[in-house]
């Protein structure tokens, strides 16, 4: 999207959201959510804060775990994670 607020002070949002195969409201829901990020979905910002605790457990094994050892070692420190 840097490349559509470029090009939006010059050029109407409209062709360009064309010419890049992506519908305008997805280009305004975007910049909304870029200045209200209080408005996404519950689940986008629970994930959002689990991204360093996920980090954490996978940089202290050495980052070897795979997934769905992270899950499980997220599980056992009472972290409540979707698959």
């Amino acid at each position: 999207m840097p490349l559509l607020n470029t090009l939006s002070g010059s050029h109407r949002v409209g062709p360009v959201c064309h010419e890049l195969n992506i519908a305008p409201s997805t280009y305004y829901r975007h910049c909304e959510y870029c200045q209200h990020p209080e408005k996404r979905s519950y689940r986008y910002r629970s994930d959002k804060l689990l991204i360093p605790e996920i980090q954490r457990v996978y940089d202290e094994n050495y980052g070897v775990y795979a997934i769905r050892k992270v899950w499980h070692q997220l599980r056992r420190e009472d972290l409540i994670v979707a698959k």
